[in-house]
């Protein structure tokens, strides 16, 4: 059992009889209602997909997955290639079924993938990856009060909001979960 608050992108969870991929976890607290979690969930057998919100306390059964090293090779349109490294079997992913993932692996990058009966489901990620700015705006001089934010480009296509001091191949940490700057990488 977990929490829904522990649910990230990239879970497997089983609601009734049926198993769901966890495509996007946002986490809302409001100030005069209870905190939420907002989940887009794919069905990983009809393919499916439905929004639903949970309390942050509500339990949820998670399913139990094989966890096997692989490399991601290369993506061509919509499918991402990734090749088994204990069999150097190669196989494809659909972009939809790999969730925000996507904003977070790289070619050739070595990885953990999620597989349920022989049957590849999703990317484990970290709670953080450090990536590079590809492009944003130059910062306005003297505009430093408060926590002022400017928009970012990284090199996997993800875009962010980070503080005006971060600049072009500037190498930023971003929580896996959430989509957010963390903090700028000293000496990358």
């Amino acid at each position: 059992m977990k929490f829904a608050n522990e649910v990230r992108a990239g879970n497997i969870i089983k609601v009734g009889r049926d198993l769901w991929l966890v495509l996007k976890a946002d986490y809302y607290r409001a100030a005069r209602k209870e905190a939420t979690v907002e989940m887009k969930l794919k069905n990983i057998d009809t393919g499916n997909t439905t929004a639903t919100v949970y309390k942050l306390d509500d339990k949820l059964d998670e399913v139990r997955l094989d966890k096997k090293p692989i490399q991601f090779l290369y993506k061509v349109n919509d499918t991402y290639s990734f090749m088994d490294q204990e069999n150097f079997e190669q196989f494809d992913i659909n972009k939809e079924d790999l969730g925000n993932s996507i904003y977070f692996i790289k070619e050739d990058d070595m990885l953990d993938m999620m597989f349920y009966e022989g049957r590849p489901l999703n990317v484990e990620l970290p709670n953080a990856i450090d990536l590079k700015i590809t492009y944003t705006e130059n910062g306005v001089r003297g505009d430093t009060s408060g926590k002022v934010m400017k928009p970012a480009t990284l090199e996997t296509g993800l875009e962010v909001s980070v503080p005006m001091f971060c600049d072009i191949d500037d190498v930023i940490r971003v929580d896996t979960a959430t989509l957010e700057y963390k903090e700028r990488v000293k000496g990358k």
